[in-house]
């Protein structure tokens, strides 16, 4: 089931599983493998090919995938090694209550598909027939919040806890918009063609559900106008990705009592109650107008319609664990029509991930103990410091900011809270009943235990020693709540983090990620966050100014990338992130020299240590992406394309131009005075 995490974390990258198997102690190889570089283009004309054209050329897009680059290569080892640890347990009798037995058997019921296509929408119909038994408007909205406690179903609109944005040390019940499936306000309200034919596909879809479901064709249709009808209406009051950037904008923390005042047409003591939770004192409604355009649809429409609309979102979100004819449904919508993938993962990978989504840190715990080792945390604590040294350096060097700011910048870097490998206290899931009923009720009751486990923090203080990813997961990320950066033990190997290579290579891919994940704390976003993870305004009269001029540089040079044809970047939906990778490249460039400047690197295969750190660089964004995919990410995601972050961020760096001889003849040349410069 999809499952949405409204917390502010800055991540790397899309978030894959893989594993760190293999590492030895450090060595001193090149850390560049020649086989993934097309030399017989210019460095100055298309880096991104230069770097990997070899790797894309070895690892053409398969029917599974929309996307396939170095992360998801990873992925695919990993899910072998986690498939080994995992069906090693589902093949054994296990205790009852151990985490072997959780394991197993939830791995078995979501392999056994004679059991799963005999049970067909049987899993879900008691749900659905308390849906279709609702008679009264003031049913609507506890029944929502139902859905969500024991199914794990967000509908119109979602609530969470963790740390109130501006006092960051106490967790706060918190309400984020939500309720239409395609993610964008744009897929509803946009009339290019290309959208129009994502809208049509996606009717066809919810009638499919809908049918499956054992709803004859002509009701089929209906509920299928209704759910169209309130995901339009809700969308249309929605912000959009970049508004949602906004921290002080999304900040509206009020009374429970004034909450009622200002969104009058809900009973919000009937919704809490629903929640199984006491009326908050205070609460976060990030953002107001969409939750009050719910409450005006409550009002105005018939119940009819919103059994529908909830009576869909069940369908939507159990589908995948359903029959095979409603996983089928699934893919062929947000698989084929919205990303571009041909065919659906084999069933032991869906299995895989269903297990470690819903069992994470039991199946961390078993994944570290094999995979991962400890010369790899010491190497990687050692860089962070260094990182950290660099990036007080570049701090300092800023003509831009005042003195007093860069104090308070300081301060803010020295209390980073840095987590390497995996967590020092792991998740207690012995609450967790794991049953042989249906796989749709493991899953149900995986959901009401990290709901519950969420709900129980209202007013408590914030655990900053928390892991909010997985150890087995490729990636990194910067919270600004806690000021904390995170690297968990996946992304410790190469072409990330290479134990056999020197510097030069490790500086320039995890060096990078290091300092692209310190840097968030001081990107659009993070910045305006304190060392204590307050969202206060810590910078002096004028400095904010002068960060959004130079800003807007990147805003700009990326606004006229284009990446498809008639379809451009959305630069400032992909800010924070394109800053943090030039930070990151600028932090990491200057620690490389640092610790290289009393023993320099040699040339190795042909290569100075220059080229070599963004070589590695640019070899983390290896793949090949469906135009579909393209389209997808450019409208949601942000973070630039694989090809941008390399294309698009080397451009800026001076090092680099010097390290390949990039002259004003290159096509990527950026004239200096054209050029973002922040940190």
């Amino acid at each position: 089931m999809d499952k949405k995490n409204y917390l502010a974390v800055a991540a790397l990258a899309f978030s894959v599983l893989t594993s760190c198997g293999g590492q030895k102690e450090a060595g001193n190889t090149s850390g560049i493998d020649l086989a993934n570089m097309d030399t017989t283009v210019s460095a100055g004309q298309d880096f991104f090919r230069y770097a990997c054209g070899g790797w894309n050329d070895a690892h053409p897009l398969t029917a599974e995938y929309s996307r396939f680059g170095t992360f998801d290569l990873l992925a695919e080892n990993n899910q072998k090694q986690l498939r080994e640890l995992i069906e090693s347990l589902a093949a054994q009798q296990n205790e009852a209550g151990t985490a072997a037995q959780k394991i197993g058997d939830l791995y078995n019921m979501a392999m056994d598909s004679v059991t799963l296509n005999e049970q067909g929408a049987a899993p879900v119909k008691p749900l659905l027939d308390r849906i279709a038994a609702l008679s009264d408007k003031n049913q609507i909205i506890p029944m929502s919040a139902e859905m969500y406690r024991r199914n794990g179903i967000g509908t119109y609109f979602s609530s969470y806890v963790y740390a109130d944005p501006k006092n960051s040390a106490v967790n706060i019940f918190q309400m984020h918009q939500g309720g239409i499936n395609l993610g964008q306000k744009e897929y509803y309200l946009d009339t290019d063609s290309i959208t129009e034919n994502v809208r049509k596909e996606y009717r066809k879809y919810i009638a499919k559900l809908f049918t499956l479901a054992g709803f004859s064709e002509a009701d089929a249709q209906r509920k299928t106008d209704d759910v169209m009808e309130i995901e339009t209406a809700i969308a249309k009051a929605s912000k959009n990705v970049v508004e949602l950037r906004d921290p002080e904008a999304n900040y509206h923390k009020m009374t429970f009592a004034e909450l009622k005042k200002q969104i009058p047409g809900i009973d919000w003591d009937a919704y809490v109650k629903a929640l199984g939770i006491e009326a908050p004192a205070e609460l976060n409604v990030e953002q107001v107008e969409p939750v009050k355009e719910v409450a005006r649809l409550v009002n105005a429409l018939p119940v009819s319609k919103h059994v529908s609309y909830l009576e869909y979102n069940l369908l939507d979100a159990a589908a995948s664990c359903l029959s095979d004819d409603f996983v089928a449904a699934r893919f062929d919508f947000y698989g084929k029509v919205m990303s571009g993938r041909q065919v659906n993962q084999p069933r032991w990978k869906r299995a895989v991930n269903s297990v470690n989504g819903m069992l994470g840190e039991l199946v961390g715990e078993m994944y570290v103990e094999k995979y991962f080792p400890a010369a790899a945390k010491e190497r990687m604590v050692k860089l962070v410091k260094n990182l950290q040294v660099a990036l007080g350096e570049r701090i300092d060097a800023q003509e831009w900011m005042s003195d007093s700011t860069k104090v308070r910048a300081h301060e803010k870097l020295d209390a980073f809270h840095v987590k390497v490998g995996y967590p020092d206290k792991w998740k207690d899931y012995s609450n967790l009943e794991v049953k042989n009923d249906s796989y749709w009720a493991n899953v149900c009751r995986a959901s009401e235990w990290g709901y519950n486990d969420m709900m129980g923090r209202i007013g408590k203080p914030v655990d900053k020693d928390e892991w909010l990813m997985t150890p087995q997961t490729v990636n990194a990320y910067y919270n600004p709540s806690t000021n904390e950066i995170c690297f968990p033990a996946a992304i410790l190997q190469p072409p990330f983090f290479n134990m056999d290579a020197d510097d030069a290579a490790n500086y320039g891919a995890i060096g990078v990620v290091i300092g692209h994940e310190m840097t968030h704390g001081f990107d659009d976003q993070g910045r305006q966050f304190d060392k204590n993870g307050n969202l206060t305004d810590w910078w002096a009269e004028g400095d904010a100014d002068r960060f959004k001029e130079r800003a807007q540089v990147m805003v700009d040079f990326f606004n006229n990338i284009e990446v498809l044809p008639g379809l451009k970047a959305n630069g400032q939906l992909t800010l924070g992130e394109n800053i943090a990778d030039h930070g990151g490249l600028n932090v990491a460039y200057l620690a490389f020299r640092n610790a290289t400047k009393d023993a320099p690197l040699e040339v190795k295969d042909g290569f100075t240590p220059e080229q070599r750190f963004f070589l590695a660089y640019a070899t983390l964004w290896a793949g090949n992406i469906r135009d579909e995919q393209i389209r997808v990410y450019t409208k949601s995601d942000p973070h630039s394309l694989g090809r941008w972050r390399v294309n698009g961020a080397l451009p800026h760096i001076q090092a680099w131009y010097d390290a390949f001889h990039i002259t004003p003849d290159d096509s990527l040349y950026v004239a200096p005075e054209n050029r973002v410069d922040i940190w």
